[in-house]
């Protein structure tokens, strides 16, 4: 099930900060990153767990071992700020064109809703305070439940735990409105509480599936998104603590 549009006719504001985050993302992964090219300037600004938890930045080639005794290599670069500064630069760089194309799109379908419910300002706290978030919950996770030191050393960047808080919030405040996916080769409706619910309960089954790898596998840092989620569903009652109007679902 993938996603590729939601229901946007009660929308009442251009979300001018939703389409800012997208540019910015664009902007830093095509001139920055050099399409994924530049490592030098994407390890720098990222978010590495053992440089958060020592607070000592940590750069040149790293040298780590496996459980199974295998040596290998990760090479870092030293960052020009402070490595607690990477939580916010962490979140605007990405990995690839899969990775990006997929952050801006459920960024694009989805955030434009909570920015209309919260307002602009709101809604550019709400975003940043989420990734943070989420990015907490990589580092906790994978400082607690690595087994090896290079999971510890392993970059984190990306989008997903900020548009995993957008996620949360969306179902909590839009959980019947219709978003329009692909299943099985069809597109079909389906209510937000089921392609929202879906794809949650895949991050947490992937994440309790590696936990005793620390919080990243296959490139994924699965703590992040359930962070992020949670601290969505959390953080909306407190942004948004109006009375919240009731949404039915018309198939």
């Amino acid at each position: 099930m993938f996603p590729i549009g939601d229901d946007n006719s009660d929308r009442t504001i251009t979300p001018y900060v939703n389409y800012a985050i997208i540019g910015v993302n664009i902007l830093v992964f095509a001139l920055f990153q050099g399409f994924g090219g530049n490592d030098t300037f994407t390890y720098a600004f990222s978010l590495v767990p053992r440089a958060v938890t020592t607070g000592v930045d940590i750069s040149g080639v790293q040298l780590v071992h496996d459980s199974l005794g295998h040596v290998g290599r990760i090479v870092l670069y030293q960052s020009p700020v402070s490595v607690y500064f990477n939580f916010l630069t962490s979140m605007f760089m990405h990995g690839g064109f899969a990775h990006i194309a997929g952050n801006m799109l459920f960024l694009w379908i989805f955030g434009d809703n909570i920015e209309d419910r919260l307002g602009h300002v709101k809604y550019v706290i709400f975003y940043l305070l989420c990734g943070v978030i989420a990015g907490l919950s990589h580092v906790f996770a994978t400082g607690v439940f690595a087994t090896s030191e290079a999971s510890l050393l392993v970059p984190s960047l990306g989008a997903s735990g900020a548009i995993s808080g957008v996620l949360g919030a969306y179902i909590l405040l839009h959980p019947k409105r219709r978003v329009t996916v692909i299943l099985f080769r069809f597109l079909t409706d389906v209510p937000a509480y089921v392609a929202i619910g879906i794809w949650f309960a895949f991050q947490l089954i992937s994440g309790l599936g590696m936990l005793g790898g620390g919080s990243q596998q296959g490139g994924v840092a699965y703590a992040a998104h359930i962070g992020g989620f949670l601290a969505g569903l959390i953080l909306i009652k407190f942004f948004d603590p109006g009375k919240r109007q009731t949404e039915y679902y018309h198939p």
